[in-house]
């Protein structure tokens, strides 16, 4: 019973000796090494939701118009979650903390939990991904056996915080690669060639007719609630450039890499997922892609799993290790329904969140300059009402925006629009 009770009771000196203590902002001593930083981060960007988003855009845009909007909108995303990253680098602190000096000491639980349940729906896609790779279905003892074994694998190697995710992602990365190359080589080659792909292309994409606009909106939600927690990871960077290169490599190099190799699958194999039509080839190279995927998913999964880890042990004062296991059998749990109802989750969950840091941006690089230089947790107010009313504002505007806008975007600016305006009229108390 006692054991049972030192894993779960707080102990601040234990935590703080932690090589990823999420309670504190990190040492320079806790700062990690570049190469495992970057690779961690091409690993978190191989999501599933890149080849998603890429098999939608075959089906409704030309290739031409695909790499534009694939462009514009993974630009969009890397140029938020630098912002947000910076600030992470800058200050040591991870999102909980950053939530704290802006929404205030107790208001911060509301958005940490927040974005804590967003991410765990996050794991729970990928935990089903990883069912669907190997069973192809949603249904049958294999899809559920293999999903569940992908969750506990997941929570086993985050266990060991930053330093079990990194270990996964650095053969991972170069097996992606590869795989990821021969996807695309392979579907131009069913084509016919180059040109007959493009001639292809252009007649899939009057199946389900996109705007371009349209097309830049799916790429921009499909990850930017990825976007706004960037300070779990940058913050351990020893140098700005890498806090920079961590949102480049996940949004520009990673998932862009997909997008791309979803979009080719979707005009010529019908599907997005390239594990479908590498196992068509044949045992040999439909295994090799099966793996592929899975060490892309298990990266992911972990680098995933780590951040509602990392936020419920900072809102309930809880050890990281014992928060990591909660959640991951939660993400297993909703893993084995959620993943067939991607779209729809996706959508929601990239409406909703960005305004949560619309007030944290406008506070560290216009408002409240000082608060983010002198970290004091102790003196700060319960909650801050000026933030909370950006959310909400920021929040709402995504349900009325029009077409042309994407929904995420028009929140986000909003909710900065108004925390900006409110601490200009009302300014915060110094503390």
């Amino acid at each position: 019973m006692g054991s049972m009770k030192d894993w779960w009771e707080f102990d601040p000196q234990k935590e703080s000796g932690s090589q990823d203590s999420p309670h504190a902002p990190v040492t320079d001593g806790q700062r990690r090494e570049s190469l495992p930083l970057l690779t961690m981060a091409f690993g978190w960007g191989f999501l599933i939701t890149g080849l998603l988003i890429g098999g939608s855009l075959g089906n409704g845009l030309p290739f031409d118009q695909i790499i534009q909007a694939t462009l514009i909108g993974n630009l969009i995303n890397f140029i938020i979650g630098a912002l947000v990253g910076y600030v992470g680098y800058n200050t040591a602190c991870n999102s909980g903390l950053l939530y704290k000096l802006v929404y205030g000491n107790f208001g911060a639980m509301a958005p940490s939990i927040f974005v804590a349940l967003l991410t765990l729906c996050w794991q729970g896609i990928i935990v089903g991904a990883f069912g669907y790779a190997w069973a192809q279905s949603f249904d049958g003892s294999v899809f559920y056996a293999v999903a569940i074994f992908g969750g506990l694998l997941f929570t086993f190697t985050t266990f060991f915080g930053m330093k079990g995710v990194e270990l996964v992602s650095i053969p991972a990365t170069f097996i992606l690669v590869a795989v990821g190359v021969y996807a695309g080589y392979l579907n131009v080659s069913e084509a016919g060639g180059w040109d007959a792909f493009l001639a292809l292309s252009e007649q899939s994409a009057k199946t389900e007719s996109l705007s371009l606009s349209q097309g830049v909106n799916l790429v921009i939600g499909s990850w930017i609630v990825g976007a706004i927690v960037m300070p779990e990871y940058t913050r351990f960077a020893k140098k700005a450039w890498v806090a920079i290169a961590i949102p480049f490599i996940v949004m520009i190099v990673a998932q862009w890499f997909l997008q791309i190799i979803g979009a080719m699958g979707g005009v010529v194999s019908g599907t997005y997922d390239f594990t479908t039509y590498m196992l068509a080839q044949g045992a040999v190279i439909g295994g090799i892609g099966v793996i592929a995927m899975s060490f892309a998913l298990w990266t992911t999964g972990d680098a995933n799993l780590y951040l509602p880890a990392v936020q419920t042990a900072s809102v309930f004062k809880r050890p990281q290790k014992a928060m990591t296991v909660i959640c991951g059998l939660i993400g297993t749990i909703i893993g084995l329904g959620i993943y067939a109802h991607f779209m729809g989750t996706i959508n929601l969950l990239a409406a909703i969140a960005p305004p949560l840091i619309g007030p944290l941006l406008v506070g560290y690089y216009f408002t409240e300059k000082n608060r983010f230089k002198e970290l004091n947790f102790y003196n700060l107010e319960a909650l801050n009402w000026r933030a909370f009313a950006a959310y909400f504002v920021g929040a709402t505007s995504t349900f009325i925006a029009p077409d042309y806008i994407a929904q995420s975007l028009l929140g986000l600016f909003v909710s900065m629009i108004i925390y900006f305006i409110l601490s200009v009229i009302s300014p915060r108390a110094i503390s």
